[in-house]
């Protein structure tokens, strides 16, 4: 069975500026694939190419096979959750749900309304307008607006970014469940890596209008290909030109044994974090690195010398920058 969606060197140039450059990607049916990258890099572009608000400048854009370039956006059986979700605050959580139901003039409409209320767990509450809602409840509309219509791509542009940092991390793990009982294929764009690494089935880091890399959360945080994918997705130490991340490096009173590597180091501070504790040290050459540790493991004081070190197979093996 091959891809349910399929950019072949599509790229997007504006007077100003090109905003994609050659995209060519594979998003696999029932997956939960996101774009992460920085503002500005494309990824909201490329969502809007795949809904049809944009044309490609150059490339095809297949859905299910078929090539949907000319269809327009009311035409691709995919659907948009937008950042600011987009409800009609005149209708209710019913009427924001049904709506695109009515403009197809959809069969079996209560059916299948009732059962996406009750599938979000909204049902009781299909009466209320969007201002009688939480933050949360109205993210929860806007996604069963999208999903009523049954698409064959659901297209999430930064659809957790309205919500406050404890809510955004309850409905994180909402939003994955929903999607493993739906089977829909999810394509969700975000800059937060956290949110990107927790979600996805697969990634594809963005920079530029290019991508950098495809794959798992584990490829792109522990295999990373380049230099940038490496630093953006998560925070590293530099050593002699050799890329560790701080939860793999490791500090020590005393200098360690065994096949490890090691440097002599200076404690320069300490953040508690409650379930760690972040040390940075000043290596002898100048360098400063920050180990992950236990914060049972309390006691690194300022000005305290120490060692750091790693194991070889935790080293990032990093082509250096073109």
């Amino acid at each position: 069975m091959g891809p349910v969606l399929e950019l072949r060197g599509v790229s997007k140039h504006y007077p100003e500026h090109h905003a994609l450059d050659g995209i060519s990607l594979e998003v696999p049916r029932g997956a939960f694939f996101s774009l992460l990258g920085p503002s500005g890099c494309g990824k909201t572009t490329t969502l809007r190419l795949i809904a049809g608000f944009e044309q490609p400048t150059a490339g095809d854009i297949f859905l299910n096979g078929a090539r949907i370039n000319h269809l327009r956006p009311y035409e691709r059986n995919v659907s948009t959750v937008f950042q600011n979700y987009a409800l009609f605050p005149h209708l209710t959580v019913r009427g924001n749900v049904e709506f695109g139901l009515r403009r197809r003039r959809a069969s079996g409409l209560d059916v299948r309304v009732r059962r996406v209320l009750e599938l979000i767990e909204l049902a009781g509450k299909e009466a209320r307008y969007p201002a009688e809602l939480s933050g949360g409840e109205q993210q929860r509309v806007a996604l069963a607006r999208s999903l009523v219509l049954e698409p064959d791509v659901l297209l999430l542009d930064e659809p957790l970014a309205a919500l406050d940092p404890l809510l955004r991390k309850q409905v994180r793990g909402e939003l994955k469940s929903l999607q493993r009982r739906v089977g829909i294929t999810f394509l969700f764009v975000t800059h937060d890596q956290e949110e990107a690494l927790s979600l996805s089935d697969q990634i594809g880091v963005m920079r530029v209008g290019r991508l950098e890399q495809v794959g798992t959360p584990e490829d792109i945080y522990l295999r990373p290909c380049t230099r940038f994918v490496a630093s953006f997705v998560g925070a590293l130490n530099w050593v002699d030109g050799v890329a560790v991340r701080p939860e793999a490096t490791r500090i020590l009173p005393d200098a360690p044994a065994g096949d490890v590597k090691s440097r002599p180091a200076t404690v320069t501070g300490c953040v508690f974090l409650g379930n760690t504790l972040q040390v940075q040290a000043r290596l002898a050459t100048g360098e400063t690195v920050t180990a992950e540790v236990s914060r049972l493991e309390r006691g690194f004081a300022p000005g305290q010398a120490v060692h750091v070190w790693w194991r070889p197979c935790d080293e990032l093996a990093l082509p250096p920058e073109p």
